[in-house]
């Protein structure tokens, strides 16, 4: 039986759902003209979930029969996941208003989004998992076609709903293999039945099935497909959204599944995630490469970036020094991401948005600091000193040589290299192209968040401890 002190525990979440059932009484309500007040009231809420979290107890503590687990790890990546949601939130109404999208549900849906996330970051049960993961796509799905009259959104919306519902597949059949198996769909009696029985054939099995439907939430290779179109025909804040609070949930979840029940059977699953890095760190550096459209190229950027990510998550340690190089690498590739999703939603003309790269062109000329804010962010993704990027890189692959794993930082680093190429060529059109029409003023919420993103990236090289000790206390509560 639960307490009433769950509760407590499940506040975010809680806080959450209501305003969202409330958020959705006043669009039904006041309609179309409510969009401003939802999109601020979602915004207020995001915050007010990240402050409540930031106050809960950071003790390990199991709630409602075990269903959902509290510790300084769901916190720190609910806080960091809230963040993301947030920014994008800021991001959004004049997109909306601008594109005849101001219909307040788009917010509802978002804010519902955030919700599953939560419980997928703090699931101890695969029913809980499930559940979350559920909640977060179906509301995804929604939003990735949400502009019904662009013939590319509603085809990228048709094929994330489709591929997304044969990884769900995969997961729930993997499950159900665990359970027949184990005995059980909670991580701590799967662990404690894997500790004293060891692994079987059918374990692993389910956990290569669950382990495919896992990776597709973080588009990594060779369950991407669905990530350049889908980019590309969402609408462009739908596009931020994708690439940033939905990774880091999805990371954080993954960690939590292979760090807790599957914890005994590390050499089975380690094989799974080495080959998924290796592939999403090679195709994503050279498929970016012949790529012209901005959205798209962020989308190869983003699977070699969850390649990078698994490379810290590959090399396993006791320790849990692989897990605070996973945490610290989620943490700086969202900040940066928003800053460059921030760059992409300015790129307007007379109220139109441009998507290519080469109408980048002079940017140098027209837009001065939002150019030296996007040559900061792609020195950042690519991995250069002394920005925030380069030091997120050297963690994860410090990890991988410790545990001796030199193959999978090889790799790493030729595919950054490579990568380099295409995150130069925005630079290089950025200062060196022929001069073209200025864009259109940039938005103050546009400002926040770019100029929040730009600070980050160039201040944690001065100021690294502080991250760095918040990921090292999440990953020693999940060890």
């Amino acid at each position: 039986m639960s307490s009433e002190n769950d509760f407590l525990y499940i506040l975010p979440e809680l806080t959450l759902i209501i305003g969202a059932l409330v958020a959705l009484l006043i669009a039904g309500f006041k309609g179309k003209k409510s969009v401003g007040f939802v999109a601020n009231f979602g915004l207020g809420l995001m915050v007010l979930a990240a402050i409540i979290s930031f106050f809960l107890p950071a003790e390990v503590v199991r709630v409602f029969n075990g269903l959902v687990i509290n510790d300084s790890y769901s916190i720190y990546m609910k806080i960091l996941t809230l963040f993301g949601a947030a920014a994008t939130l800021l991001m959004i109404k004049n997109f909306l208003q601008s594109r005849k999208l101001d219909q307040p549900e788009f917010i509802v849906l978002l804010i519902f989004a955030t919700v599953g996330m939560m419980f997928m970051i703090s699931a101890n049960n695969l029913l809980t998992l499930y559940l979350g993961i559920e909640l977060q796509s179906l509301s995804l799905y929604i939003l990735a076609a949400f502009n019904r009259s662009s013939t590319k959104a509603t085809e990228s919306g048709l094929k994330y709903f489709i591929l997304g519902a044969l990884s769900s597949g995969m997961l729930l059949f993997g499950m159900s293999y665990i359970y027949g198996f184990t005995g059980s769909t909670s991580f701590d009696l799967i662990a404690q039945n894997l500790s004293e029985n060891g692994s079987s054939m059918g374990v692993i099995f389910g956990l290569t099935l669950m382990s495919a439907g896992l990776m597709f939430k973080i588009s990594a290779v060779p369950f991407h497909m669905w990530t350049p179109d889908v980019y590309e025909g969402a609408p462009t804040p739908v596009t931020a959204f994708f690439a940033t609070a939905p990774k880091v949930a999805a990371m954080a979840m993954i960690i939590r599944v292979l760090y807790s029940p599957f914890i005994d059977i590390s050499a089975d699953w380690q094989q799974i995630v080495v080959f998924v890095a290796i592939a999403s760190m090679v195709l994503g550096g050279f498929a970016g490469i012949a790529q012209n459209n901005i959205k798209r190229l962020m989308a190869y950027s983003s699977i070699a970036h969850m390649g990078y990510a698994l490379v810290g998550l590959a090399a396993f340690s006791e320790a849990g020094t692989s897990v605070k190089a996973v945490i610290l690498y989620m943490s700086v590739y969202l900040i940066t991401t928003l800053g460059v999703f921030a760059c992409i939603l300015a790129m307007k003309r007379s109220g139109d948005s441009f998507e290519k790269i080469s109408d980048l062109a002079g940017m140098w000329r027209n837009h001065p600091i939002i150019a030296i804010s996007l040559t900061i962010f792609m020195f950042s993704l690519t991995g250069m000193p002394p920005f925030a990027g380069f030091f997120a890189k050297f963690y994860v692959f410090s990890a991988a040589v410790n545990e001796g794993l030199w193959l999978l930082a090889v790799v790493g680093v030729l595919a950054s290299v490579v990568g380099a190429y295409y995150y130069l060529r925005i630079i290089k059109v950025i200062y060196f192209d022929e001069s073209k029409e200025p864009f259109d003023k940039m938005a103050i919420e546009l400002k926040i968040v770019l100029g929040f993103a730009t600070i980050f990236t160039l201040i944690f090289t001065f100021f690294p401890s502080t991250l760095l000790e918040l990921a090292q206390n999440a990953a020693q509560s999940l060890n």
